[in-house]
């Protein structure tokens, strides 16, 4: 069945802040679209990415749900708890948290360290006839599939063993039947993988993180439940397992008197054990436990109840019967093979061509600052070749594409501009601003483009109003400040107050002189039609008064004509 790999990004929470890239010792994560993902086919599942994203967008699959639908359908399903337990719950007694176990379904508890016991066993069967040479412990699946994906000259090291997970599920299969499922629940990612990879032996596995939230789910509180025993019976010295060189302990009790047993923890640890070693120079057999979280299992990517690993391991050691079991199961037989070969390493020349596309064309630019998650810009370099990584990514590459951005803009404003620190030194300016400023100060731009570095006060008068500007953190806005024969419109605004405040500055001299031009004429023409108003007004008034004149005269006249009339008559 196809699922969903155990470690994945929620895009939506993705902040592109390439944190993961960093931390990832493989570099398992690809960029796309500027969002994080992770290649399972390459991924070691050590969950550090999970770990170190600060926004909490790498997930870890949940497989409760998967659990509960199982504890439906099968009748008997059998909880496998690792041995790392007694670290997680170091206050809650062995048969305190089996019975809690139960009381979310589970048929039976029963601890994987039986399984350990008989990976114990096997390893110490075969280390007996071994030849000289590197033989590495299997119990690790980070371990594991770092060697076959990363370190494949080794993987004929690898001993020929499933992992005490595998070997525990065997045992329980044949103890209650084959119909019975088994969940393992311990600390570790990887033991997802493990279980996808591996059918019909562990069906789920959980981690301790799901199992806890499970249980706080539910209500159920260890110390409150009817204790519960281990089934078919308790593990022995195997419960060591969990802490550095607990599985070389667990081989002591075997006669091993030519074999050296040696114990690494950390992926990091490994590969300087690992490096430049000549197997072939090794005249005894040398069994390596190795484990990829720092300090063991006990301090494994999943764990919710963050102890210190002496804590744990304290806890562990009390918990754990220090006798070899008087008859061990048996061990699953699997012989590992390497994993399909990365691609070829890329050429000079091709290397060359992807560095160019970041701008680096020179090896004096490859600053190899780690910014973008990678140790090198070579290696960088590579990931872009092998769709990986995006350009965007490099962040030197990403400033001067922003300074070319913001240069092309500077340039191509109509107003001069200037940008300038709380001591008034030019960060940045353009051309128009130098060429505002004076023949001296255009020279000087011409010399040292930008000015970066200069006095502003040895260059506009009026400086004191950048520094009032910086102080307050208040804008400045004149639309005729006058600057020499000039008259300036200046914008004076803070970029981040008390340490940089940039200006535009545009010569509006001309505009102005065409503004009081423009009204002088009006004016003159106010004036005109003014004087001829009146001078229509007078000529208007003029005739009025003659016409009334008229006018009276002829009705005085009109006036008399009737009286003579009858005179006469």
């Amino acid at each position: 069945m196809n699922r969903q790999y155990p470690i994945y990004t929620e895009k939506t929470d993705c902040r592109d802040c390439y944190k993961c890239v960093r931390h990832c010792p493989v570099k398992a994560i690809k960029i796309e679209n500027g969002h994080a993902t992770v290649i399972p086919e390459r991924c070691i599942a050590c969950g550090l990415c999970v770990h170190t994203c600060p926004a909490g967008a790498k997930k870890v699959r949940n497989d409760v749900a998967r659990t509960k639908n199982l504890l439906q359908r099968k009748d008997k399903v059998i909880a496998s708890l690792a041995p790392s337990y007694a670290g997680e719950w170091p206050d809650t007694a062995p048969g305190a948290l089996a019975g809690a176990l139960k009381q979310l379904g589970f048929y039976a508890v029963s601890e994987t360290a039986l399984g350990a016991e008989a990976v114990t066993h096997s390893i110490a069967e075969s280390l007996k006839h071994a030849a000289p040479g590197l033989h590495i412990s299997t119990a690790c699946p980070v371990v594991v599939d770092h060697i076959r994906k990363y370190r494949p000259e080794f993987t004929g090291c690898l001993s020929s063993l499933l992992s005490p997970m595998q070997a525990h599920a065997r045992l329980l299969k044949a103890h209650y039947g084959p119909d019975t499922a088994v969940v393992f629940i311990g600390p570790c990612i990887a033991k997802k993988c493990e279980s996808d990879a591996f059918d019909g032996l562990t069906d789920i596995a959980l981690t301790f993180q799901e199992t806890a939230e499970w249980l706080d789910e539910c209500g159920i509180i260890p110390e409150e439940v009817e204790p519960a025993v281990f089934e078919p019976e308790p593990a022995a010295h195997g419960a060591l397992y969990p802490v550095v060189g607990g599985m070389n302990k667990t081989l002591e009790d075997y006669d091993l008197p030519d074999t050296e047993l040696l114990a690494m923890s950390g992926i990091d640890a490994i590969l300087q054990t690992l490096e430049n070693l000549d197997t072939e120079s090794l005249d005894v057999p040398v069994f390596l436990e190795a484990l990829a979280c720092p300090g063991g299992c006990i301090g494994g990517p999943q764990t919710k109840a963050r102890h210190t690993l002496l804590t744990g391991e304290l806890a562990i050691r009390r918990n754990t019967e220090m006798k070899r079991p008087a008859a061990p199961a048996e061990a699953v037989r699997h012989t590992f093979s390497a994993a399909p070969p990365a691609p070829a390493a890329a050429s000079e020349s091709d290397l060359r061509t992807a560095l160019e596309r970041v701008g680096k064309h020179k090896p004096e630019d490859e600053l190899n600052c780690g910014g973008c998650g990678y140790e090198t810009c070579r290696t960088f370099a590579a990931a872009l070749l092998q769709g990986k990584a995006e350009p965007d990514m490099c962040l030197s590459y990403l400033r001067k594409q922003a300074q070319k951005k913001a240069n092309a803009l500077l340039r191509c404003m109509p107003s001069g501009v200037v940008i300038v620190d709380d001591a008034l030194r030019v960060i940045e300016c353009n051309e128009n601003f130098a060429m505002l400023a004076g023949e001296g100060t255009r020279l000087a731009y011409e010399a040292r483009p930008g000015l970066e570095g200069a006095d502003l006060r040895k260059i506009l008068p009026f400086f004191s109003l950048f520094d009032h500007v910086n102080q307050t953190g208040r804008e400045y806005h004149s639309d005729t400040l006058r600057f020499d024969d000039r008259l300036l419109k200046v914008s004076i605004f803070p970029i981040e107050t008390g340490k940089t405040v940039g200006a535009t500055l545009l010569d509006v001299t001309q505009t102005e002189y065409r503004r009081e031009l423009i009204a002088q004429k009006a004016r003159e023409v106010i004036d005109k039609n003014m004087a001829a108003v009146q001078d229509i007004a007078c000529k208007l008034g003029e005739h009025m008064a003659d016409t009334e004149i008229l006018l009276r005269s002829i009705a005085d006249d009109y006036a008399d004509a009737p009286e003579s009339h009858q005179s006469r008559r």
